[in-house]
């Protein structure tokens, strides 16, 4: 894998209101954590209409660099999530920059759900994987969390780990644009983790697979 980001560290906001008829088309938005490094003031554009609209936005925290150094343009948008993905690491980072003192993930999930929120319309949910160990959800509002089995896969069918966490949260967030129960949702972003975990890099497979319940 080859990474160039001399396109990405030039994006503007500009560059997304010449297409915002794209996003006035959207059911839902999505933002990687990495272009907190760019462009905060496009991610609150999008983050404001999520809210006007009353659309799905989510976050990924992406990396453990993200909460570590760019934690104040994280907090930034922090009250626009809808639903914010991490992974067990990257949880544990950003339980380190806000001092919560503590590594557990529950209560790591519960107090990112339960931080002030600017649509009320909508509950917000953090999902927090940890690798093969049960993914992690918890919902605004509610005491206890959910956890999720993975999908088990045996270890020599694992290819390459690069990109299941991205995986997850594109199939994840496919099933919130499709409107799909919470449940279903995980088992989406579970089922094209596992996929991915079987080709080199982050890829998929060829020809194209599809979900079944």
């Amino acid at each position: 894998m080859c990474t160039d980001l001399a396109a990405a560290n030039c994006y503007k906001v500009e560059h997304l209101k010449e297409n915002w008829e794209l996003v006035e088309k959207s059911k839902a938005y999505y933002v990687g954590g990495y272009h907190l490094t760019v462009s905060v003031e496009a991610i609150m554009a999008l983050a404001k209409e999520a809210v006007k609209e009353n659309k799905p936005f989510c976050l990924s925290l992406s990396a453990p660099f993200i909460p570590q150094f760019f934690k104040d343009q994280l907090d930034q948008t922090a009250p626009y999530w809808d639903y914010v993905i991490g992974n067990e690491t990257e949880a544990m980072s950003y339980a380190d920059s806000h001092d919560l003192k503590t590594h557990d993930i529950s209560a790591i999930a519960k107090h990112l759900a339960n931080l002030p929120k600017e649509n009320g319309k909508r509950k917000r949910i953090a999902i927090i994987t940890q690798g093969t160990d049960p993914t992690i959800i918890a919902t605004q509002g509610e005491d206890s969390v959910k956890t999720f089995p993975v999908h088990a896969i045996d270890k020599n069918e694992i290819v390459d780990t690069n990109g299941a966490g991205d995986a997850f949260a594109g199939g994840f967030f496919a099933g919130v644009a499709k409107g799909e129960k919470l449940e279903t949702c995980v088992d989406m972003g579970q089922w094209l983790a596992a996929l991915s975990l079987r080709e080199l890099g982050p890829s998929y497979p060829f020809p194209q697979k599809t979900y079944n319940a």
